[in-house]
């Protein structure tokens, strides 16, 4: 099928969007990616059409960027781009075979997330100044992360009505628009509701179904979170390299390391594959052989 360059990544754009369900972030990720194949092509290829892709110029075209990328895991990434690319031209009947099938992936050096310890969450809850209605609103920001393992465009979009205190469950909408059930402790809970009877003395100048509110009293941005746990951690004196994604991380870590069900795990994270968890069960081997070397006698024998 003769279909131009234009026209294949506007189509494969929708592809991502309706049937892959995927953020927008991740299908401009992907439409770059196809762009960047694009602008090859056209420079060294003699600008030939989708359709007459070859596996030649899929392994050329990243030879040719190997030089060019930062990591292992940005060119990986690159060639995921071009295989979901391929993947939809073969849906949409443009080729009849995949020229990316036999592409390989550089193998990436697994990087473990940073991670608190309960010492040092319980930390920077203590330290934080509760004579504000920030305080209370922050304090309830660092417990409900930890306590549900969100990411933070979960949280800032968290809704009153999302919370079912019956059942002692938040509804939380992920990536793509999905939506899964996360267990609400009662610390969390208990820190929401007294940010609340602060929250009642704030204009409410967004809708007032939302959650967490800056002092203005509109929605929190993911960059002023970002900030607010920055700042806490430094205010309790933790001189890691953190960020809200961290006390995700850190909510599965301490999870796995106390015997939870991995897919359990998965549920809660809101994780497509289960391969995505797995990464927790790394941190927990680390943590056991961390423990082996300090505490074992036989550990630091000659």
């Amino acid at each position: 099928m003769t279909v131009p360059w234009t026209e294949a990544v506007k189509g494969f754009g929708r592809y991502l969007r309706i049937e892959r369900s995927l953020s927008p972030n991740s299908v401009s990720a992907y439409r770059n990616d196809v762009r960047k194949l694009m602008e090859y092509v056209f420079e060294h290829k003699g600008g030939r059409l989708p359709a007459e892709l070859t596996y030649e110029d899929l392994s050329d075209f990243v030879a040719f960027t190997a030089g060019r990328e930062d990591t292992a895991r940005t060119q990986a990434r690159l060639i995921s781009g071009i295989r979901s690319f391929c993947r939809y031209m073969l849906i949409e009947n443009i080729i009849a075979d995949d020229p990316s099938a036999l592409l390989e992936s550089p193998r990436t050096v697994m990087k473990l997330p940073e991670v608190l310890s309960v010492k040092e969450i319980d930390g920077m809850v203590d330290s934080i100044d509760l004579s504000t209605p920030e305080g209370h609103r922050n304090r309830a920001i660092i417990e409900t992360m930890y306590g549900c393992g969100l990411r933070v465009s979960e949280l800032v979009n968290m809704r009153l009505t999302d919370i079912h205190r019956s059942e002692g469950f938040v509804s939380v909408t992920g990536k793509g628009n999905k939506q899964r059930l996360v267990p609400l402790g009662s610390v969390a809970l208990k820190e929401i509701d007294m940010y609340m009877e602060c929250r009642m003395m704030m204009p409410v100048i967004t809708d007032l179904n939302v959650l967490f509110l800056n002092r203005r009293g509109k929605k929190l941005t993911r960059v002023m979170v970002f900030m607010i746990i920055k700042k806490t951690a430094e205010a309790a004196g933790i001189r890691k390299n953190i960020s809200p994604h961290t006390l995700r991380h850190s909510f599965a870590t301490h999870l796995v390391e106390g015997g939870a069900d991995l897919r359990a795990v998965q549920e809660m994270l809101g994780h497509e594959s289960i391969t995505t968890t797995e990464i927790y069960t790394h941190i927990d081997r680390s943590y056991l052989r961390d423990t082996l070397l300090m505490y074992h006698p036989r550990a630091h024998k000659s």
